[in-house]
């Protein structure tokens, strides 16, 4: 495997899997740790960081685990700090934390609104709060976060398609604002991909099928597609490419 990020130190957020199934989250630590990086794997569930952790370790890779709730500052102070105290910088930082529901907006309740903007929206601005500063000390680096195809096409909940609309306005922000300290940062609009999270919506051969015509490719993403996509963005491959918004989707956004 090519290692394009050799040298280079990554902050995952969201890198735990409940059970031994690959995520979104944890299959970008493992990919970015397959080619070189040494990683420390944030999630809130310290079983599933560390399960990522291990298997990284098994494969001789290098990892650390930090157990935060990205919704409290201090826990996203601590996380970077943690990252500088056993990898002594950061170079790429991969948001990947989200919650999403299909409630329509006559539906959603206040408290329904208030838990997805702390999650999906702050969660991302207080991690890149206390990194970009780390990243401008070293010289740049990299942010990559996870948005939706439906921050785009309103195809889910009106909190969910909101609040991945706000993570695509906050990563130009950044990109725009901090270009001039070498830091890029671009954002993954998922389409339907294939995680443990989603994969009970499917059990309805109903859903699975409406979902799945609505591919071009025919298919689901693999968590890996995504992980792979990240790690360019985290490399000195993609050293000129900042304050894009790409789909990794089979097609899906030509569709909807």
């Amino acid at each position: 495997m090519k290692r394009r990020l050799e040298d280079k130190v990554a902050i995952v957020v969201g890198a735990g899997t409940r059970g031994e199934e690959v995520g979104n989250g944890k299959a970008a630590a493992i990919q970015f740790a397959r080619e070189g990086a040494k990683v420390l794997c944030v999630d809130c569930d310290e079983a599933a960081a560390d399960a990522t952790r291990d298997v990284i370790r098994s494969e001789g890779g290098q990892a650390e685990t930090c157990i935060a709730d990205i919704v409290n500052a201090k826990d996203c102070q601590v996380a970077v700090e943690m990252c500088l105290k056993h990898f002594r910088k950061l170079d790429v930082l991969h948001n990947n934390v989200g919650v999403g529901e299909g409630k329509e907006i006559v539906d959603a309740t206040e408290e329904d609104w208030n838990k997805a903007f702390d999650i999906n929206v702050k969660g991302m601005f207080l991690m890149c709060k206390y990194a970009i500063p780390k990243m401008i000390d070293g010289g740049g680096g990299s942010i990559i976060n996870i948005s939706s195809i439906a921050s785009v096409r309103p195809m889910s909940g009106v909190t969910y398609s909101t609040t991945k609309g706000a993570v695509n306005t906050l990563t130009i922000y950044i990109a725009r604002r901090y270009a001039r300290y070498n830091i890029r940062a671009n954002a993954l609009m998922l389409g339907y991909m294939d995680t443990p999270l989603v994969r009970p919506v499917w059990q309805d051969e109903r859903i699975r099928e409406i979902n799945l015509n609505q591919v071009p490719l025919r298919r689901f993403g693999s968590p890996w597609e995504g992980a792979t996509v990240a790690a360019f963005l985290a490399s000195d491959e993609a050293s000129y490419v900042t304050g894009v918004v790409i789909p990794v989707d089979g097609g899906l956004i030509l569709r909807i």
